[in-house]
């Protein structure tokens, strides 16, 4: 276990409980499954999850060969590559009849890559 002293010393360890904070509240099931997001400096990915089964059913990440070749128009190319990515990761989800997810953050706040990876999602047909 993590001393409490500890967690208020470094980000990611804040970030790490802010997490289990909000696991503790969100579960996906095979009708509603958790649309998992993370992020590092450069990149971002997401999962829909069933935790009920234990898989991962739809997976995508800016690395990927699909989105390798994107060119942001204009702005922000981190913000735009993550909307991309989100709107693609929809687009697959519904390939496979996910219509409706439970959107976990992963203790990350709702802003920047983040906010635009969820408006993408939603975009492409996602519903949560």
């Amino acid at each position: 276990m993590i001393k409490a002293s500890n967690l208020k010393r470094s980000r990611s360890l804040q970030r790490q409980r802010r997490h289990w904070r909000v696991r503790n509240k969100v579960e996906g099931t095979s009708e509603r499954p958790r649309l998992v997001v993370s992020r590092s400096l450069k990149n971002i990915e997401g999962q829909i999850v069933d935790d009920s089964a234990g898989t991962t059913l739809v997976g995508v990440s800016t690395l990927s060969a699909d989105l390798r070749d994107f060119k942001p128009e204009g702005g922000n190319r981190r913000t735009e590559h993550a909307f991309a990515a989100g709107k693609l990761l929809a687009e697959r989800a519904k390939k496979q009849g996910i219509d409706s997810v439970v959107f976990d953050r992963g203790g990350y706040k709702y802003h920047g890559r983040v906010k635009a990876f969820a408006d993408g999602a939603r975009e492409g047909g996602l519903e949560f």
